[in-house]
């Protein structure tokens, strides 16, 4: 494993190892995209290997950890994934002892996931080992910068949400 530090550009406005300087919406922009990058690098790096649990599954025992329940649907939406890959998803993490499906009471057509309590130890274990190296990046920020940084990112969301919204009513529109 290799070591990664987590240093702030030396001045407001560069980011390490770039030429020039830029202003500030475009810096955002640039670690963005390098973030969004690593974050393919990682699930792209993934294999699947028999008895473990991937990294878009994880993203479903903590969108249940968050949550006592959830519908295939709410579960798409929270983990970014298509309905159809939450049921398959929710399957194999059934069939595994983490999770618990059942129909819902007020609508039986529509089936709730919750976290079993091996589930809900296995998130536990995987949060309990990244959170600490999440908070050690984040150390040398203020509760102020943080807190910045987290309205940044919600409306970086909110517009590619709205970009996203725009491109299906485009599609809509067009005739075949």
């Amino acid at each position: 494993m290799s070591a990664h530090t987590y240093d702030r550009p030396a001045t407001p406005g560069t980011v390490r190892g770039e030429r020039g300087e830029g202003d500030a919406v475009e810096q955002v922009a640039r670690s963005f995209k390098r973030a969004m990058a690593a974050v393919r690098r990682l699930r792209g790096r993934e294999t699947h290997r028999p008895g473990e649990v991937t990294d878009a599954q994880y993203s479903l025992l903590f969108c249940l950890r968050d949550r006592s329940q959830m519908s295939v649907r709410d579960l798409a939406d929270a983990a970014d994934l298509s309905p159809a890959s939450v049921t398959e998803m929710l399957e194999g993490l059934a069939a595994a002892g983490l999770v618990e499906r059942r129909r819902s009471e007020r609508d039986r057509r529509v089936v709730l996931s919750s976290l079993t309590e091996n589930g809900s130890g296995l998130v536990e274990e995987r949060r309990a080992r990244f959170e600490p190296r999440f908070r050690a990046a984040m150390s040398e920020f203020s509760d102020k910068d943080l807190l910045i940084a987290g309205d940044v990112l919600e409306r970086l969301r909110g517009l590619f949400d709205e970009m996203a919204d725009e491109r299906n009513e485009q599609v809509v529109e067009q005739p075949l």
